[in-house]
Parts: C-alpha cells; sequence; structure tokens
C-alpha cells in the first residue's frame, strides 16, 4: 500500500526533512534546466538552486537556521565530497602547471570578488530604528 501525497507532506512538513527534501528536489530541477540548455555554464545548478532556495525561504518567511537545521545533512557531506576532487584534480597536475597564469587571474580576480562584496558600503549604512 502507498500513502497519499498528502500524508507524506504532513510527515514532511513536520519534521527538518522538509528542507532536505525541497533543497534536494531544487537542486534536481535545476539540474535537469541545466541539461536542457546544453549544459551551459550560465545555466549552472548550483547557483540556479541556491536562488530558487533563497526565494522560496524568504516567501515561506523560514528562518535560515530552520532551514539549515533541515538541509545540514548536505552541508556535512560537502566536506568529503571537497576533498574527494583532490583526486581528479591531482590526476590534471601536468595541465595546472601549464595553466598558472589564468588560474592566478581567476583567484585574484574571485579574491578581490569577495573582499569588495564582503566590505560594506558606507553610503549603504542604515542605523537600526
Amino acid at each position: 500500500m502507498t500513502p497519499k501525497l498528502a500524508d507524506v507532506w504532513v510527515y514532511l512538513s513536520a519534521t527538518p526533512l522538509l528542507w532536505l527534501t525541497v533543497t534536494l528536489v531544487v537542486y534536481q530541477a535545476a539540474y535537469w534546466l541545466y541539461k536542457r540548455a546544453g549544459f551551459h555554464p550560465l545555466a549552472n545548478p548550483v547557483a540556479i538552486s541556491i536562488a530558487v532556495l533563497v526565494i522560496v525561504l524568504k516567501v515561506s518567511e523560514t528562518p535560515y537556521q530552520t532551514y539549515f537545521d533541515g538541509a545540514q545533512f548536505v552541508h556535512f557531506l560537502l566536506g568529503p565530497a571537497t576533498v574527494a576532487l583532490a583526486i581528479p584534480l591531482f590526476a590534471q597536475l601536468d595541465k595546472l602547471r601549464r595553466a598558472w597564469l589564468p588560474i592566478l587571474g581567476g583567484l585574484a580576480v574571485g579574491s578581490l570578488t569577495a573582499i569588495v562584496s564582503a566590505v560594506e558600503s558606507p553610503g549603504c549604512w542604515v542605523p537600526a530604528p
């Protein structure tokens, strides 16, 4: 016997699994779009997922901590996944050595972007009421 969709919704909405499920469904939808776009870099599924999740959290007025409580399993798995990328990266070490200048340029631009976006602009500061 299969549970009705409404029963599944009631269960998920009462547990932190709701946000894990939402995260995975949004990523799958974003990946589908990425695939339909011919794997175009502007259709990056991670960027699309983040944008959609931010909108969903804002519209549903869900605090980030509530979201994170449910989606922390994905966060937990990011560490091992990042470390696992070292193996294929090491296999391409010769290509990385040949492309040191573009890599250095990308790191410089990325670092500068992170610094500029993290620094609060003095003209935009508004004191709290």
